[in-house]
């Protein structure tokens, strides 16, 4: 048997061996596995330390992505009949929008163009509500605004919500809609001073606040370290395979020794017996 075989001392230091090596081949496949979830990494802590808007983000231009979730500081006044809602935001596992309002930036660029606007704008989200009703006006008046600076979303696909409500908080959407010049960004809002008094949202009123954390870089899964991982699994496998294999292959060399001694045997047998015959038959004739 097969087994009678695989329990020959060496077959089993054999086994010991292929198990450690199997055993080594896995667990490099759970480093691969690993390293292929690392996709994220710490938000920048410099990112926390409000800026400027000026010197983070110009109006006009490309955003880049070293201005993304970086907490700003600007001073400016907000139009209330320039706001929107942005639909299906979520906080604290409720569904409501965000209350998103024109903010004209003092000392911001103006920009070039025929149609540019004298003030340059940047739509601010100041808040959550739950219901699109209760929606706050935005405060006149200069206001001192620290915010977390975030990348425009794409253009809102379909048109079919309620008026003055948007799918996505897309900034070259509102540049039309406002019809004014913008950055190419807009502004989550955390903290809005009005002579030194907070203006801005508040966790027990309607209009609660954002509280927009950075978002960890994320480079994707990693499907190279994949690859790697399931090969090492694979080879765990084939070490453990190459161990049955050279016992079969012994056990199968055991009964092909047997099967020619059993034939040698068979051929020394009735050759004896022929020469036995043949004695017996000189014996009878010379009688």
């Amino acid at each position: 048997m097969v087994l009678k075989t695989a329990l020959k001392p060496r077959w089993i230091a054999g086994l010991l061996f292929a198990l450690l090596v199997s055993t080594v081949f896995v667990l490099l496949s759970q480093w691969q596995f690993g390293r292929s979830t690392e996709n994220e990494k710490a938000p920048d802590t410099s990112l926390e330390t409000p800026k400027p808007l000026s010197e983070v983000l110009k109006p006009g231009s490309f955003f880049p992505s070293t201005a993304s979730d970086q907490m700003v500081t600007l001073k400016g006044h907000y139009d209330p009949a320039r706001q929107v809602l942005i639909k299906d935001r979520l906080l604290q596992g409720g569904s409501g929008f965000w209350v998103v309002t024109a903010f004209a930036v003092d000392g911001a660029p103006k920009l070039a163009g025929t149609k540019s606007t004298a003030t340059t704008w940047i739509p601010v989200a100041r808040g959550w509500v739950a219901d699109p009703g209760k929606a706050p006006r935005a405060p006149e008046g200069e206001i001192a605004l620290t915010g977390r600076l975030v990348a425009s979303e794409a253009p809102t696909v379909t048109h079919q919500v309620p008026e003055q409500t948007y799918a996505n908080l897309s900034v070259a959407e509102l540049i039309n809609v406002w019809d004014v010049s913008s950055y190419q960004g807009f502004v989550g809002a955390s903290q809005e001073l009005q002579n030194g008094q907070n203006v801005g949202a508040q966790d027990n009123g309607d209009l609660r606040a954002l509280n927009l954390k950075a978002v960890p870089d994320e480079n994707g899964v990693n499907w190279l370290n994949i690859f790697y991982a399931v090969e090492w699994v694979v080879f765990a496998g084939f070490a453990l395979f190459i161990w049955w294999r050279l016992v079969k292959d012994d056990y199968q060399r055991q009964l092909e020794d047997a099967e020619d001694a059993a034939v040698f045997a068979q051929a020394n047998d009735e050759r004896a017996s022929g020469e036995q015959q043949e004695t017996t038959m000189n014996h009878r004739s010379k009688e």
